[in-house]
């Protein structure tokens, strides 16, 4: 029961979707009443940035317990220089509305962009913002992730 009432709770503030946001501002309201949230900080035009997003968008319809959400670099400026974001694209991984992790660029995702999303989606689960659900022994993508 009380599954079911986070459920309805966390569809009624918009996880499910993967969003776009507006600016600082918007972020900084989304995340003064969401706990768990996984932003991707995007440039237009951007290769990486565009495969970050698919996989992005199919985590977010899969993990409820977690907004996800994007926001261009370019209106984030003083998040930029506050959490010293120099790689596009990066992901900020906030758990329990404390900054938990970061995944940039693709790094530990061997610096490939052809990754899985499951690689994606454990890599994320490490910051306890989501949870990872999936067979880790099936996995060498997750095994790889998690040494």
């Amino acid at each position: 029961m009380k599954a079911k009432n986070h459920k309805k709770d966390w569809l009624a503030n918009g996880h499910g979707v993967y969003t776009q946001l507006f600016d600082e501002k918007e972020f900084f309201e989304m995340a003064s009443h969401t706990p768990n949230i996984v932003v991707l900080f995007y440039r237009t035009g951007n290769q990486g940035c565009r495969i970050m997003d698919w996989h992005l968008n199919i985590l977010a319809a899969k993990h409820l317990e977690a907004k996800f959400c994007k926001l261009n670099i370019e209106r984030a400026g003083f998040l930029q220089k506050r959490l010293r974001i120099e790689v596009i694209p990066e992901i900020l991984l906030v758990k329990d509305s404390m900054t938990a992790d970061f995944v940039v660029g693709f790094q530990e995702l061997d610096n490939f962009v052809a990754f899985s999303t499951e690689m994606l989606e454990c890599r994320i689960a490490r910051s306890g913002t989501i949870s990872y659900t999936g067979d880790l022994s099936k996995s060498s993508d997750v095994k790889r992730i998690l040494g």
